[in-house]
């Protein structure tokens, strides 16, 4: 035992392992083969990924929408939960400093005053007892030498808990403006959908009437009329579904930018204002375990497990306290450190743990799971996190062609209303032909604005998943690394 202490002390180190990331597969890419380096080209226009570029940190700004980034501005300026995941990550650095202060000695005073009576009777003494006053001044100092390193270890965990408050901070702000951007696009979406539905309603309910009146003519059976009033119907029930979402939208833009929905609405944006990004950035793996947040917060939580072994190791072992004290009383508040009223003391104090029933050993063994099970969720996230990427290049790379698919269809719809129309003026075709060319032409543009909107927000999804750009943000704790 002796020899391990002196061990320790000559050598430095500290009770329970040192933190090593937990190993995560070694890969260059995300998807199984070869990621995308492109999609295909709408419209003439193809998304590229430039692997090894990081993404910009206000990232939103690419769509090209200012309001857009006015609303995103907004909401970083009054969101509550942004606030609040700050005043964590200044509990947590505060936490920290307080933890430092464990490395100093710890040095109280005391001050007291008193009136007494001395009872000389109860010593055998026949003198009657003595009022007087009696002042007391002591100071005490305390030191606790770290020989095992767990206060070192303690204050690592502190340490990695504040690293996980500012990982969890970080994730905030890029949910909060993903969440905006998703929203804003969302909105836009709806409302155009919405306008596209209403013209479609009322080419329907042309239809109707136009069948209305030939049945009455007897050229039609009434049957017709039946099917166009259902399908009217069914038109008309989705403009109550989607000014719903729109309220829903605007509701939850409000909420997020830090305000009730009867105090502010988000300004309109047409989804025609934006403007698809085409250059895209695209993380190698090994930089993507240093950008989101979510990995770092797991990476952090798994440090804090591991210095928790260390403390529950020190734990077990012999602890020293190193102790002064200086005293002085006296019966006169004007004499308090007479020579004779003086009274000093220095030692130092080792306590051991003998028997503890194994509440000790069974605590490290705990802080060995705990960081087992920490180890094991940081791999998972890793995990996660790789497959989000993938699961987004996918998409884009789907997003395109679905896209390309619905714009050939509306092509098609528009050249088959066009032909319609110029049958119906020189006569070879009927009013209800043309209604029905139209109706399928704005069946067709609903069907193409969804596949626009998925794909900006697939877009959005992508930058989320490489962890949204925070380090280039001129506040962020890397750049200001790298300015000095």
């Amino acid at each position: 035992m002796h020899g391990a202490v002196l061990l320790y002390l000559l050598s430095g180190c500290a009770a329970g392992p040192d933190f090593h990331r937990p190993q995560v597969p070694a890969v260059n890419g995300y998807t199984h083969g070869t990621d995308p380096g492109t999609t295909v080209a709408v419209d003439g226009t193809a998304q590229r990924f430039s692997s090894g570029t990081a993404a910009t940190a206000d990232w939103w700004r690419l769509f090209g929408s200012a309001t857009l980034a006015t609303v995103v501005d907004e909401a970083m300026t009054h969101n509550p939960g942004l606030d609040a995941a700050q005043a964590s990550l200044r509990q947590s650095q505060d936490v920290l400093r307080s933890g430092y202060g464990i490395f100093y000695p710890a040095i109280d005073a005391s001050a007291a005053a008193t009136r007494e009576r001395f009872n000389s009777l109860a010593f055998g003494q026949a003198v009657s007892g003595k009022v007087f006053n009696l002042f007391t001044l002591s100071a005490t100092v305390s030191y606790a030498l770290d020989v095992f390193g767990g206060q070192r270890r303690m204050v690592e965990g502190l340490r990695a808990q504040l690293d996980v408050a500012n990982a969890t901070a970080l994730a905030t702000y890029l949910t909060l403006s993903s969440n905006i951007v998703n929203t804003i696009i969302a909105r836009a979406a709806y409302q155009a959908e919405s306008d596209a539905t209403e013209q479609l309603v009322e080419l329907q309910q042309q239809q109707v009437q136009l069948a209305e009146v030939q049945a009455r003519a007897g050229t039609v059976p009434y049957s017709t009329v039946l099917s166009l009033r259902s399908q009217l119907a069914s038109y008309q029930t989705q403009l109550p579904q989607l000014a719903q979402k729109i309220a829903q939208s605007n509701d939850l833009l409000a909420s997020l930018a830090g305000h009730a929905p009867a105090e502010w609405t988000a300004p309109a944006v047409q989804l025609a204002e934006f403007s698809l990004p085409a250059a895209l950035p695209l993380s190698v793996p090994s930089d993507l375990l240093r950008q989101r947040p979510d990995i770092l917060a797991a990476e952090a939580t798994a440090h804090a497990a591991s210095a928790q072994i260390g403390v529950a190791t020190a734990a077990m072992l012999p602890s020293v306290t190193l102790t002064g004290d200086l005293a002085g009383s006296t019966n006169s508040i004007h004499t308090l450190f007479p020579a004779n009223g003086r009274s000093w003391s220095i030692g130092a104090n080792v306590t051991a743990p003998v028997f503890e029933g194994g509440t000790l050993w069974f605590k490290r063994r705990a802080a060995i799971e705990g960081y087992r099970q920490e180890s094991d969720l940081y791999r998972q996230t890793v995990l996660s996190a790789f497959a989000q990427v993938a699961d987004t290049l996918h998409a884009l790379d789907n997003d395109a062609k679905v896209l390309a698919a619905e714009e050939e269809a509306l092509s098609a719809a528009r050249e088959a209303l066009h032909l319609v129309q110029a049958n119906y003026d020189a006569g070879l075709s009927t009013y209800l032909d043309v209604l029905n060319a139209d109706a399928q032409y704005h069946q067709a543009q609903i069907a193409q604005l969804e596949a626009v909107a998925t794909r900006y927000q697939d877009t959005v999804a992508l930058f989320a998943a490489l962890g949204g750009g925070w380090w280039n943000r001129p506040d962020s704790p890397r750049a200001a690394a790298q300015s000095n």
